[in-house]
Order: C-alpha cells, then structure tokens, then sequence
C-alpha cells in the first residue's frame, strides 16, 4: 500500500482556522492522505480560541506573534521560519486559505522549494489594492504562486480566468465556511450572560462587528455616530457589539459607545456564540468578510460597513448592501429594514451564495488525484484535462 502523502496546512489567524477546520478534518479522514497542520499564530488568543472550537491541536506552533507587530516583519519572520519548517518536514503539498499576510508567506516559502500549492477561497478580488489592505494583494500573490484554485464561486472562477490562470488549475467547490456551520450545533444559551438577558423575542437585535485598517480612525467615528443614532431613534432595537482586541478599534468604541443605553459592549465571542448570535439577530452591521458569507447562511441582511466587497455575491443574492461608513447612509439603510417588513423579507429570502457545505470533500478528492498523478511532484502548473474532467464529473455528482 502507497504511503499517505503529506498535506500541510498553514493558519495563522481566526477566519483561517474557521475555514480549514473541515479541510483539517477532510484530510484527516481521507485514506490516502496525511494533515501536517502548522500554525504561524499571526493571532495568539482569538487563533487559540477557534482552534479549540474544532478540536485542532497544530503539530507545529511557530509562535510568531508580537504585540503591536509590523505586517513586514511579521511576514519576512513567517517566510524564514516557514522555509526552515518545509524543509526539515517535506511536505508533498501545500494549502493555505484565504487572504493574510500568513498565506503571503507560506505561499513563497513553498513556491521557493518547488512544493505544490493548493489556494483555497481563491480569486476573490475587489480590484482595489488598497481596500481591504494588504488582503487584495495577498490574495493576487496567492494566485501567482498556486497551482490548483478553489475558487469559492463561479465569480471567483471567472476572475481568474479573466487573469490568465488556466481553468484546468480552477475548481469550484463552495465556500467551505458553510461546511464549519454544519460542524456547530445550534445553543439554547449564551456562555455569556450579557447576550442572555437581551429579549431577542421582543427586541430588534441588530450585530455590529468592525475592524478593517480603513474602518479605523474618523471613519469609525462615523460608525459610532451611526449606532448612538440608531438606539436613539428605533426604541425596539438593541446593539450587540463584540469589540476587536485591537487597541485602535476597543478604546474609541468604548469611549464613544460604553455608557450608551442597549448597545452591549462585548469581548471577542467563540465561534459557536458568534454563530448563535447571527442566528438570532434581526440584522448585522459589519465590515467583516467572513460575516458577509455567514449571513446569507442564516438568511440574515448585512449592511457591509465598507466601499467595496470582495464577495460581490452577497449582494447580487439580495442579502447584502455596501452602505460605507458614512453615519447619515448607515441610519438610513438600517431604519429602512427596521420599518419596512416587505424590504426586510426580501433582503432575508435568497439562495445562499456560498455553497452546499461540501467544499472540504471536494478539496481532498482534487489534492489527491494531483498528487497521484505522475508528473505531480515535478512542478507542471497544469493538470491533464482528460482527469480534470473526470474528477468534476465525479464531484458533480457529491450529493
């Protein structure tokens, strides 16, 4: 019997745990492959905590994390300890996911040694360098160095086409957030009291999450104005409000916002209570990209707090509008869904965007008939199209 062929996983921060989390779990039951998981640990605590969630001991810690960290340094000490790591382990393949300065450096590290790559959430793009900063060029540089691209949706598919990747290299296979849902039952109670004594039968409870660098600074001034003004003029609504650890994001927030009448101030909450609290929130306010996937998977509106969006998907389904960070727009566009039922049901009814909650299965099946291809392992970016198309066909029938 052929040796299991070893996978390695690269996560540095919370969304990036979220999303592998069912990859981890799909390698790990797929019979011919192996999971190496290694953790830069660009976040300490917040990667800590989902990690735990899932149950995801990494077999390697890097321990990068530095308080107040430079995203250049931190990136140039991720790239040399992950070269060291890729050496001393060989792994046959690679997969990072998503958009950090984590995946940036796994994927030269590997690029450098010739190491097969798989980018997962691949071809998302808002065509603007600076917005979300430095995610847009991290997911560019990803693309650049990848050999195979699972893409979450056919859009992502269609901008890496339209950027020369060969759509051999390309497989669509969901958005494997939706997978991490299905592995999270839902609570009858919240761990944290504060979230428990809110009356979500009675009350309009709307979720705010910010903390993009162009959030930061007057901008989220202007979102706190937004938020004084929504509870004063919508009696019926209650703001829950997990704040970032970020000292820029916690000390305006709970300068402006901590004496303020039914908004709640919150510590950054476990993965299960972010999920309850989507699950029983009337609407959300966010500027997060993960929460513009979970949201439609709930069949919640979101206000994105931002310019532009990645995941164009989200609006076009109906569940998302781009409102910025303009104080005046935002209490317009949430006063708009408190108070017109017909707006409100029709933003809450479309067909989830982001997939079946099948991408993990899909993302073992692709690796492994790479890696048991006999011209794998000597660097040709494209695949033999004749197992490509039977490999679709193959998936397309996952049910």
């Amino acid at each position: 019997m052929p040796r299991a062929l070893k996978v390695c996983l690269v996560i540095g921060t919370r969304p990036e745990a979220i999303k592998m989390a069912p990859v981890v779990a799909a390698i790990r039951d797929h019979p011919q492959l192996q999971a190496l998981v290694i953790a830069t640990t660009q976040h300490r605590e917040m990667l800590k905590q989902a990690l735990e969630v899932f149950g995801i001991v990494p077999d390697i810690d890097l321990g990068l994390m530095q308080n107040g960290q430079n995203l250049g340094v931190f990136t140039s000490r991720a790239l040399s300890a992950l070269t060291e790591c890729f050496l001393e382990r060989r792994p046959d393949f690679l997969l990072v996911q998503g958009d950090t300065s984590t995946v940036t450096a796994a994927c030269l590290a590997g690029f450098y040694q010739g190491i097969p790559i798989g980018h997962i959430e691949a071809g998302l793009r808002s065509f603007d360098l600076s917005s979300p900063f430095p995610e847009e060029v991290n997911r560019r540089i990803a693309t650049c160095t990848a050999n195979l691209h699972f893409a979450p949706t056919n859009e992502a598919r269609n901008n890496l086409i339209s950027e020369g990747v060969p759509e051999g290299d390309i497989f669509v296979t969901g958005n494997t957030v939706v997978d991490a849902l299905h592995m999270i039952p839902p609570r009858e109670r919240f761990e944290s009291e504060r979230l428990n004594q809110i009356d979500f039968g009675r009350q309009k409870v709307l979720l705010t999450t910010v903390h993009r660098r162009e959030s930061l600074g007057e901008h989220l001034e202007a979102i706190c104005d937004a938020l004084e003004a929504i509870v004063r003029l919508h009696e019926d609504v209650e703001i829950a409000f997990p704040v970032h650890l970020n000292p820029r994001v916690r000390d305006v927030v709970h300068t402006r916002l901590g004496n303020t009448p039914r908004i709640h101030l919150l510590d950054p909450l476990p993965y299960p209570e972010l999920l309850e609290l989507i699950r029983r929130s009337y609407l959300i306010l966010s500027d997060s990209g993960g929460i513009q996937e979970e949201a439609p998977s709930f069949g919640k509106p979101i206000l994105i707090l931002r310019d532009t969006t990645e995941r164009p998907e989200v609006i076009s389904s109906g569940f998302g509008e781009l409102v910025g960070t303009d104080a005046a727009r935002i209490l317009s566009r949430t006063s708009a869904l408190l108070t017109d039922p017909t707006l409100y049901r029709e933003r809450a009814s479309g067909q989830n965007p982001f997939g079946d909650g099948k991408a993990a299965f899909r993302i073992a099946e692709v690796i492994d008939m790479l890696l048991r291809h006999p011209h794998a392992r000597t660097g040709p970016r494209r695949l033999d199209h004749d197992q490509v198309n039977a490999t679709l066909e193959r998936l397309a029938r996952v049910s």
